[in-house]
């Protein structure tokens, strides 16, 4: 008889599947060598076809109803699947540097249920489901305790293929003109889920972006939450999947980085 797991429950084969993923990548050894995007495609597609492949195999073992979407194809509020991008953050994969990670999160109505992102260059795991908080490495995260925004580390990045959609770039560019002067240092460290989870355990001070980007946000967003920070769009009110930007910040400093990016 098939034994149903509730979400909580599901973590942790879902976190053995990224893992052994993870690992599956590092065998491959990251950095290729490409001149021009015909040459980039193909050594994505070289090492993420086959984890995926994997990916599939062991998730759909878990939920076998469920569907299969990733980051540039999510069916938002489709009944259940799974939203699974098999290298978050290729660029850097390819380039050969660790900012990338295996990320899976399970989609229901809507809403992400369940999420976990890998980072085996950094033996790090973040984890969380609806209801059940945030942990990385299997222990209980939070937010940074900062009030002041002038010694923060922020992050912030974009959609892919931004330009596609009109004014982000420029919204961009303006929200960093005026954060710039105002935090201690901006940074981009790679793949926008594992960014707004690091904001959630306290080792990034802030995120934000412009720009429709649910397919990687959704499920780093149950992450922040899960943590207790705040997660909203950049001029407040609860974020959606739908929303035209994201802010991931802890609650202490979210007066100052709504008033900041309010100029932009």
């Amino acid at each position: 008889m098939l034994t149903i797991m509730n979400d909580i429950e599901l973590l942790t084969p879902v976190t053995d599947a990224a893992i052994e993923a993870g690992e599956m990548l590092l065998d491959g050894k990251g950095q290729r060598s490409f001149s021009d995007w015909t040459e980039f495609k193909d050594a994505y597609d070289g090492v993420e076809q086959p984890v995926t492949r994997l990916l599939r195999g062991r998730l759909g073992a878990l939920r076998p109803a469920a569907g299969w979407a990733d980051e540039f194809s999510p069916e938002l509020g489709r009944g259940e699947y799974w939203l699974a991008d098999a290298i978050d953050g290729a660029v850097q994969y390819l380039q050969g540097l660790p900012q990338w990670c295996v990320a899976i999160t399970l989609v229901r109505g809507g809403a992400a249920v369940l999420t976990v992102l890998r980072n085996p260059v950094l033996g790090a795991t973040y984890t969380a489901a609806a209801g059940g908080g945030a942990f990385r490495n299997g222990t209980p995260i939070s937010p940074s305790g900062k009030t002041d925004v002038a010694i923060c580390v922020m992050a912030t990045s974009h959609p892919p293929f931004a330009a596609r959609q009109p004014g982000v770039p420029d919204k961009a560019g303006r929200a960093l003109a005026v954060m710039m002067p105002a935090v201690g240092a901006v940074r981009n460290l790679g793949p926008t889920s594992w960014q707004v989870a690091d904001v959630a355990s306290g080792h990034l001070d802030g995120f934000w972006q412009y720009g429709r980007d649910a397919g990687n946000l959704i499920g780093a967003a149950l992450i922040g939450l899960g943590a207790r920070g705040d997660v909203c769009p950049a001029y407040g009110e609860p974020w959606v999947p739908e929303s035209d930007s994201f802010l991931a910040i802890p609650s202490g400093l979210r007066a100052q980085v709504l008033a900041r990016l309010s100029l932009a």
